[in-house]
């Protein structure tokens, strides 16, 4: 019997879907974060995922960030009508950290609790040597995360979380029903060189994910993951019927990339990524 996945918490779903539709920042990260919700909101998502910016951090939550810096996002965010599923945690700079990348979990959380950000997005960790430290601060902080009512979640990110099964065997080690899985299907492809294909990977998360980067591949000209969806090898109709089978009934979907170009290239494909997915889970 397959598990259901866990509920998204906090989330609310999209009018007629049982899911959220987004976009992250990434395809603008040349520009200021204000700019990506103007654009994101104006293509028709109802939701944003906090991700690269024009700033020296290169990321909109960070180290650096202060509560009432959160708090001004989140209040954008609203004055746009943009729920915030997701924010990038990134590794939690595992290897410099003094405590095992425990206090830098701990403000992202509260970075996320004051900016109304549903879960933290972590990538995982590429060095072995690091693999204890990283998932004992996942499982020092989980408890604390659900409190404040944050989900903390992995994706497929290459390294020692490159596949699903190793995403699950990450989701074991942690033990805490606050950490869950974000699926990347674009990513299965690029880490694996496009040698795993994502329908058949999929499987391997059931009952895990909670949410799903959508995003696509391609090998040829180069290996590439900076394509609209629906435009490369992803065969995204199979990989949502495996994860539904698995589980994923509810939940967010939020685009990671697009084909680059300038802001009215961004926009035009923008909002056929939005279609592009209403039409997946129609």
């Amino acid at each position: 019997m397959t598990l259901a996945a866990p509920a998204f918490l906090g989330a609310s779903a999209d009018s007629g879907s049982a899911h959220q539709i987004g976009c992250f920042t990434r395809p603008w990260a040349a520009y200021d974060w204000r700019i990506a919700f103007d654009e994101i909101a104006a293509a028709g998502f109802k939701h944003v995922g906090l991700m690269t910016t024009n700033s020296p951090s290169k990321h909109i939550l960070h180290q650096e960030t202060t509560i009432d810096q959160a708090h001004k996002v989140g209040e954008e965010a609203k004055q746009r009508g943009l729920g915030i599923p997701s924010a990038w945690g990134g590794d939690l700079n595992i290897a410099t950290s003094s405590d095992g990348g425990v206090s830098v979990l701990r403000h992202m959380i509260d970075l996320c609790a004051a900016a109304g950000c549903k879960s933290i997005l972590l990538g995982g960790v590429g060095n072995p040597k690091f693999v204890v430290a990283y998932y004992d601060a996942i499982a020092k902080c989980a408890d604390e995360a659900a409190a404040k009512n944050v989900m903390l979640t992995i994706k497929p990110h290459g390294g020692t979380n490159g596949t699903g099964s190793q995403l699950r065997d990450a989701v074991n080690k942690v033990n805490n029903k606050n950490f869950r899985i974000w699926y990347d299907a674009g990513n299965i492809y690029y880490y694996s060189d496009g040698k795993i294909s994502p329908v058949d990977d999929a499987p391997s998360v059931a009952g895990l994910v909670t949410g799903w980067c959508i995003k696509d591949f391609t090998m040829q000209p180069k290996k590439d993951v900076d394509s609209t969806p629906g435009t490369g090898q992803v065969d995204f109709k199979s990989v949502c019927a495996k994860l539904k089978a698995g589980g994923f009934t509810t939940g967010a979907l939020v685009v990671e990339t697009l084909t680059p170009g300038d802001r009215p290239h961004l926009q035009s494909e923008a909002k056929k990524a939005l279609k592009f997915v209403e039409n997946l889970i129609a």
